[in-house]
């Protein structure tokens, strides 16, 4: 398990990510993972620095390489398969993972691939890597010729240096490096890295993701206060916003305006491109991309979060008794049956590379001509291309804004 957080904070010691009713209920061996985050994973070096630095945009990435070299060695030691790892996380853990699928260094090492609300479509590339680097020079009061000199400055400083140039300035992830990452834009852009292709994968998201956001309207919002959110979001013009909300008031009738800015914000943010990503995965025709929508909602702050990032997590560990857990999904006794379908689920997938289990309808994977995800909710259903008119119009918007490419 590869924890959330993005590539710049996070830990693997979180609670949510306790394996033991994983490997008590399913018979499975559960590792979490740390890693090097932000600078100190990230911060790419190699053109200021020279080929000694050749791997320091991605030495976190590398983290996790070494962490499944420990695996493969190790795990037989305690009961595991070093012929069946999967690799797994949420949020940016997912984008970990996907990121993995794209490094030679790690292909080979694991077997399956499930990424929950998280992936990496685009890597960071090597000038506006180099950017950060150079403005986190200037902050600690370093010339570009002066990259070694980092190792001898308190740790402590260089967050400060991060903390003074706010996330605008600090986009740290993997970078396209020619070395770790080697091919396209990015792990799947523009298409599915060839070097996992046998790789089965599940893949998904939450109905409300963008409720996660402290800066998510949660109470009624009016119609020119949700154009006006639409607009700032999207990034588009006016013609486009009302497009959009015509398509969304049509297939979610009961959504208030609050409601419709957050559903047209989360497929924004990240359900449209796991639609792209498990197609780019399905076109090389080999390993089977299982996509999935979660939907239960949790009745927590009066309804308003909707279905909001990372709630599935707690379901998938099957961890609805941890208190710190019920703060988000809610403590009521019909939170029990879903989890325990989709701990069921997951490790099957793990186990076998298909998470077909009793109780769920027939999982079929999804491909271009067969859109088919899995609606996880208080009734389970297996849907084909839901809301296809909305996924067209923001994935179109992606590629008109450069957010990825077309194959």
């Amino acid at each position: 398990m590869v924890h959330g957080g993005g590539f710049t904070g996070g830990s693997g010691g979180n609670v949510r990510y306790d394996g033991t009713n994983l490997a008590r209920k399913h018979d499975v061996v559960l590792v979490t993972v740390n890693h090097r985050l932000n600078a100190f994973g990230f911060l790419y070096l190699a053109k200021l620095g020279g080929d000694k630095y050749a791997d320091s945009g991605n030495v976190g990435m590398l983290d996790i390489v070494a962490a499944l070299n420990w695996v493969k060695e190790n795990i037989e030691e305690f009961g595991g398969d070093p012929s069946r790892v999967t690799i797994f996380g949420q949020s940016g853990g997912g984008g970990k993972v996907t990121t993995a699928m794209a490094m030679p260094q790690a292909v080979g090492r694991f077997h399956r691939v499930i990424a929950e609300s998280g992936l990496a479509l685009k890597a960071v590339t090597p000038d506006e890597a180099t950017d950060v680097a150079s403005k986190i020079l200037a902050q600690l009061n370093l010339q570009p010729n002066q990259v070694d000199q980092l190792q001898q400055i308190p740790y402590q400083q260089i967050l400060g240096a991060m903390a003074k140039l706010g996330p605008a300035g600090n986009r740290f992830g993997p970078v396209m490096d020619g070395r770790n990452l080697v091919s396209g834009n990015g792990p799947f852009d523009p298409v599915a890295p060839a070097l996992s292709a046998k790789v089965p994968m599940i893949l998904g998201s939450t109905l409300t993701e963008i409720t996660f956001m402290k800066t998510t309207p949660l109470d009624a919002i009016d119609d020119a206060a949700l154009r006006a959110d639409l607009k700032k979001t999207l990034r588009v013009d006016d013609a486009e916003i009302e497009k959009l909300i015509t398509l969304y008031k049509r297939d979610f009738p009961q959504a208030d305006n609050t409601r419709l800015f957050q559903l047209i914000a989360t497929d924004n943010w990240l359900t449209a491109n796991v639609a792209l990503v498990a197609e780019r995965k399905a076109a090389q025709g080999q390993g089977a991309a299982y996509v999935y929508h979660f939907e239960k909602p949790t009745p927590v702050h009066d309804g308003k979060l909707g279905v909001p990032h990372t709630v599935e997590i707690t379901y998938v560990f099957d961890n609805l008794d941890v208190p710190t857990e019920n703060a988000i999904t809610g403590t009521g006794k019909d939170r029990y049956p879903m989890a325990d379908r989709m701990s069921r689920a997951w490790t099957q997938f793990a186990r076998t590379g298909d998470p077909n289990v009793k109780g769920l309808p027939h999982w079929r994977p999804y491909s271009a001509s067969d859109r088919a995800v899995m609606v996880f909710n208080d009734e389970c259903k297996l849907v084909t291309d839901p809301h296809p008119e909305e996924r067209i119009a923001i994935t179109e918007i992606h590629m008109q804004q450069g957010q990825t490419s077309r194959a």
